[in-house]
Parts: C-alpha cells; structure tokens; sequence
C-alpha cells in the first residue's frame, strides 16, 4: 500500500543502447537503469528505484520503453522531464512523464510490446548505421521472409526460440503481429506479442533472415515450433537492429503516445 504523499509517476524513455549493459542495473557496468535512477534520485532529492515494462539486453535501443516510480517529492512536470534529462548522458531520454493510479504497474499492467528489428541489406557496410541496423549485405527476400513469419502467429511454445539460459518457467507467447516490409535498402521487421522469451526476437529474426538469404527451405520456420529445440533455430540476430517500439496499456491509464515521421513508424 503506498502511502498518501507518495505519488505514483510513469515515464516515457528513449536510449541509444549502444554503449550500455542493457537495462537492468548491475554492479560492475553501466547500465540504463543505473543512470535513470541516478538522475531521478538528484531531482527527488531522495533515492529512487524504477521499474520498466521490459529489460532490454545490451545494446538494444528504445523509442516507447515506460518506467514507474514512486516518490514523496513534490516537483513540477517540467523537472521530472526537462531536468532529469539535464542529468541525463545524451543518449537516453525521458519524452514524457504522467502521474497513475496505484495499481498502475510498468511491466504487470502492459497489454502488449512492440518490437521492430532493421536490418541494413545493402552489399556495402554502412559508417553512420553501424550501431543503429544489423548489416546483411546479401539480398534478402523480403517477400518470403514475410510469408513464412506468418506460422508464428499465436500462442505457440516458443522454445526453439528462446536463449538456453532463459529463465522463464513458461516457453507458451502469444504473438499478435509479425510483418516484414522493405524500405529502400532497409528491412523492417515488427513484432507485437503479450510478452517475450529472452532472446526470443533476435533469434526469430535471426531464423527469418536465413529463410531471405534461401538457406533454408519452405515451411523450416513451422517445423522449428514443432521441434521445440533451440540448436534448429538461425543464430541470433545482433542486438543493435533491435528496438523497443511501443508499450500497451489499457486505456483508463490514459498513457501519453509519441509518433515519429521516420523508419520508426510505418
């Protein structure tokens, strides 16, 4: 039960996860947890401690990720965002903030998660894309890419899919969308499920993208579900194509949404 001055805050964050351990904090590395709370914490005036709709590994980025937090400082809007980000390095971001409910909770209230993985699929590796899209440089066939991803849709064991150190006690997602489209000479590949397996994303991604190349033969993805054995499966795709795009919440939460005119929004 949270007392009656403390109130409850969700956060709206952005990162370029390039040079970060991931999200979670931990001791010995940097991690994007660590810096969010630490900057918090100054403009609170007291420690803070975040928790997030989804921990991203190390070197995946974020467009939409939500945090909450629970504090007994009193502070305008603008120092909660405009603030903190003056404590902030300059590749994360908070772009929102709103004040919930107590039963409001980052990670068990979300409905869904979007993912979008970019691949660069050009035969010439790129200087200013390196750290942002996975650089395939033979031709994917995007077409079949996007005919075969469509036997994952639904609640499925996603076991082939998942790292073999994950801990979940289920392998059982429900994926809800899963397209593949070209942009030029990017590939996009979005992903909306309930939750996901760790390493689940990458390593459908890495599997889709040796069905593009035509390694693999027609209806292989099918029969990865039905073998539920990791060792089947594509490697895992680089963290660095992966973003975390869009968090979903029911709507009495009334949860600021941001647009982007770019490759991020189709």
């Amino acid at each position: 039960m949270i007392k009656k001055n403390v109130k409850k805050f969700a956060l709206g964050v952005e990162y370029d996860g390039s040079f970060y351990h991931g999200w979670q904090r931990q001791n010995t590395v940097s991690s994007i947890q660590e810096q969010i709370e630490k900057a918090l914490s100054i403009i609170a005036n007291h420690k803070i401690d975040v928790v997030c709709a989804g921990r991203t590994d190390a070197g995946v980025h974020s467009i939409g990720q939500v945090i909450h937090f629970n504090t007994t400082a009193i502070r305008k809007k603008s120092s909660w965002t405009i603030g903190v980000n003056r404590y902030l390095s300059k590749d994360i971001a908070v772009v929102w903030i709103k004040e919930v409910p107590e039963d409001f909770h980052a990670r068990y209230s979300a409905i869904t998660r979007s993912y979008r993985y970019i691949i660069y699929n050009h035969r010439f590796r790129s200087a200013i894309f390196r750290n942002r899209f996975n650089h395939v440089y033979k031709s994917l066939n995007v077409n079949k890419m996007n005919i075969e991803a469509q036997c994952l849709l639904g609640e499925h064991d996603f076991t082939s899919f998942r790292a073999r150190n994950c801990q979940s006690r289920s392998s059982w997602r429900k994926i809800i969308k899963l397209n593949v489209w070209r942009y030029a000479d990017l590939v996009v590949i979005d992903i909306i499920a309930d939750s996901f397996l760790y390493h689940m994303v990458r390593n459908i991604v890495g599997s889709l993208i040796e069905i593009g190349m035509s390694k693999k033969k027609e209806f292989w993805i099918q029969e990865l579900l039905q073998k539920k054995n990791r060792i089947y499966a594509g490697p895992t795709a680089p963290a660095k194509g992966l973003y975390l795009l869009f968090v979903q919440y029911p709507l009495r939460f009334n949860l600021p949404q941001v647009t982007y005119n770019s490759i991020f929004i189709k």
